[in-house]
């Protein structure tokens, strides 16, 4: 087992956090210096000291690239370890380092995440950030991950190659790690943390910025959705134009933006280049849906309107936010679907240990 922890500009809490895992176990520690300048070379030197190996940045370079620097250092010692990443500035615990070193050497194909409970004196903008990137990574991806954003991480040795191709270079890398997991068909295990917070803490990651990556996939979406819309109502207006009636109109409005519509998800917004997203495959499932979403709309904004007693106007834009949702998660999860059944069945069972959590 190999302890990889990327530093920029570290303060005494890394010699303190490699005292505790030197104490509590003789892992191998491998701490990547990202650049962080002459004013810091007295603790790394200490870390030296302490038995551990100093790999070197001459400039900051992210901590993407720090990671993946130390993923191809432990590559190339020729060595088959499994590789725990943590944080230097202290908020990681040894004790949560050994759970998550001692949960992915029983779990071989598994990313375990160490995950913080954001309560008591976590700041809001921690917290807030945290909620809004789960919420959005699981619209995004059908699975459910309690802590996006946490550094301390196991992977299982045959990752590595995998590891240093993701793209990312700074805090994105992390998160891009956790998009592409699902394809390659890595599962996630998810382990309780301690949550640690300094009054001095001060993190280089940009909470909005560095988490965007995840976001990108429903803003495909609402684009792909807009654009539909908009064809459906130009067309429309065409057709009555050329003095269709109004049932024959609607009908060939819809039809063709369904099929704009389709042919959009499918090429652009979600994955492509799998069996399973072959138009026989996923062309009946998404009209089938359009079906759905058709009954589901009349029938939603009756109910809101007639039984919550709120007015149809309202009614509708509700309607049509709940059903928008729906149809991004169906399309993603089932109608374009990137694995077989099985794959996705096996991923979503969930571990018996009390301590984890699909």
């Amino acid at each position: 087992m190999t302890i990889l922890i990327p530093a920029y500009e570290p303060d005494t809490r890394l010699l303190t956090l490699i005292e505790k895992i030197k104490a509590a176990c003789n892992f191998k520690i491998v701490v990547v210096d990202d650049g962080s300048g002459e004013a810091y070379r007295g603790i790394f030197k200490a870390v030296q000291g302490y038995g551990c190996t100093v790999l070197t940045h001459e400039t900051n370079r992210g901590k993407g690239r720090a990671l993946k620097t130390g993923f191809q250092y432990i590559k190339k010692t020729g060595e088959s370890e499994d590789v725990v990443c943590a944080d230097s500035d202290g908020q990681h615990l040894p004790q949560d380092i050994l759970k998550i070193a001692q949960r992915i050497d029983e779990l071989k194909g598994y990313i375990v995440l160490g995950c913080r409970h954001f309560t008591d004196n976590v700041p809001l903008r921690s917290r807030f950030g945290n909620s809004v990137t789960r919420m959005v990574y699981t619209l995004a991806t059908g699975h459910r991950i309690y802590d996006t954003q946490t550094g301390l991480r196991g992977y299982s040795s045959d990752m590595l190659d995998w590891l240093c191709e993701v793209p990312g270079e700074r805090f994105e890398y992390e998160m891009n790690i956790l998009l592409d997991a699902d394809k390659k068909g890595y599962s996630f295990s998810q382990v309780d943390i301690h949550t640690v917070y300094h009054e001095n803490h001060s993190s280089h990651f940009r909470t909005f910025v560095d988490s965007a990556k995840v976001y990108i996939p429903l803003l495909k979406f609402s684009a792909s959705s807009l654009l539909s819309g908009i064809l459906d109502f130009s067309l429309l207006m065409v057709f009555q134009y050329l003095q269709l009636s109004l049932l024959l109109s609607v009908i060939s409005a819809r039809a063709c933006s369904s099929v704009f519509n389709y042919s959009v998800n499918r090429s652009f917004v979600f994955v492509k280049g799998n069996p399973s997203n072959s138009s026989q495959n996923s062309l009946p499932k998404y009209f089938s849906l359009v079906l759905i979403i058709i009954t589901l709309n009349y029938e939603l904004i009756r109910f809101i309107n007639l039984h919550l007693g709120i007015p149809v106007f309202y009614a509708k834009v509700l309607t049509e936010f709940i059903l928008f949702l729906l149809s991004y998660v169906v399309q993603k999860t089932f109608v374009f679907k990137n694995k077989p059944w099985q794959s996705s069945i096996k991923r979503c069972v969930l571990l018996s240990s009390p301590t984890l959590r699909e």
